[in-house]
């Protein structure tokens, strides 16, 4: 009993030292331009000569299973949308940067449209669909052009169809379909919340900045399919299967903690009444508390080596989408949960201006940075209110 007490005032000591350590951090406007500025510097010298990130090179002895060649064609599309999305979030002037935007946008427009599936084990793509439809957003909100903007919106749409196609059988989207080894046209694998998630809010937003077309059966079948995972403490679980097991280590709030966020902002943009606003702060303290414990797993490079099977490719997502989820609450809650999260950015960035949570072959240094801009973008206006 003792040992179990001391263990537990030693835990409540950490969380409480983390605590007013980031309530002194104070992030100057000059260091987190300086940042963002550094992250842009990064992603305009690693831009590949044909506009997109990545590759797959920088192997490792343990890879991530990526049937070729749709595989990398999948990685490349999220990550290239990702980074653009950061390029243009960053509102960095210099010529270079622009001209890595319309680089960048020419590849979207020629090779986004050919996304599919790799083959019947795996659905990459999805994540290529859902960035970029926010890839597509931005680049529509900074046309002037009348012609361009609506051929923006024309791709962006084209994505949302395509991501309608490879709906899961049980409802959202995953990234592996591999589900007693059944190959169906339709996607019949393991619908992860978090991908479902991701899509869901691509959607939305898509939806709200362009006026695009939702297919409301598609998006009621995802609803359900995330609603099964989630618990009553509004943790998910990681996919479809786990909800028969929701006490296993990652479906607990510890392994859900950089996923719940996504989970219930796109539940409440749907207009699910019970993720309300004393839910939503629950989680976004719950990651400024314990993201030092959280970044144990960044940049391990096997895939959910950290406690509670947390997987390193967690970190940067649960970063970008702590801002989304905290969008929703109202303004005078968004600067003091900015500062400190801009000052959590701002100690993670590499000497080289990237930000990277797990070795992907080429594609981590482009597509953390692109979550790490987003994130500091909306924070220096959030700081700015």
């Amino acid at each position: 009993m003792i040992q179990l007490l001391t263990r537990r005032v030693l835990a409540a000591a950490f969380v409480m030292t983390a605590m007013m350590a980031r309530a002194d951090d104070a992030v100057t406007t000059a260091e987190l331009d300086a940042a963002i500025s550094r992250g842009v510097s990064f992603l305009t010298k690693s831009q590949n000569a044909n506009g997109s990130w990545g590759g797959p090179t920088m192997t490792k002895g343990l890879t991530v299973y990526a049937p070729l060649p749709g595989a990398h064609h999948a990685f490349r599309a999220g990550t290239s949308s990702l980074a653009l999305c950061g390029l243009i979030d960053s509102r960095d002037a210099r010529p270079e940067t622009r001209a890595a935007i319309e680089k960048a946008a020419a590849w979207m427009a020629a090779e986004m449209p050919k996304l599919r599936r790799a083959d019947t084990t795996t659905t990459y793509n999805v994540w290529g669909h859902a960035y970029g439809l926010h890839a597509f957003q931005r680049l529509h909100s900074i046309e002037m052009d009348p012609q361009h903007k609506a051929e923006w919106a024309r791709l962006a749409q084209q994505q949302i169809d395509l991501a309608n196609r490879y709906e899961d059988v049980f409802g959202g989207w995953s990234y592996l379909d591999i589900f007693d080894e059944l190959a169906t046209r339709r996607p019949s694998g393991i619908p992860t919340s978090f991908t479902t998630a991701t899509m869901l809010l691509a959607m939305a937003s898509a939806r709200d900045s362009m006026g695009l077309t939702l297919d409301e059966k598609t998006i009621k079948s995802a609803l359900a399919g995330l609603r099964r995972q989630r618990t009553p403490d509004f943790s998910y679980t990681y996919s479809h299967p786990h909800r028969n097991h929701p006490r296993l280590p990652i479906n607990r709030p510890a392994g859900s903690l950089a996923r719940s966020q996504s989970c219930n902002a796109a539940m409440r943009v749907f207009g699910d009444e019970t993720v309300t606003d004393e839910v939503i702060e629950t989680w976004l303290q719950r990651f400024i508390e314990r993201e030092g414990w959280l970044d144990i797993a960044r940049k391990r490079p096997v895939p959910h080596e950290g406690h509670f099977e947390i997987a390193g490719y967690f970190y940067y997502y649960g970063v970008y989408y702590f801002t989304r989820s905290l969008a929703l609450l109202p303004r005078e809650k968004h600067a003091p949960y900015a500062r400190q999260l801009a000052a959590i950015l701002i100690k993670r960035q590499d000497g080289d201006g990237s930000w990277w949570d797990f070795p992907l072959y080429s594609y981590h240094q482009p597509y953390g940075t692109g979550y790490a801009l987003m994130a500091l973008a909306w924070c220096r206006d959030a700081m700015a209110e």
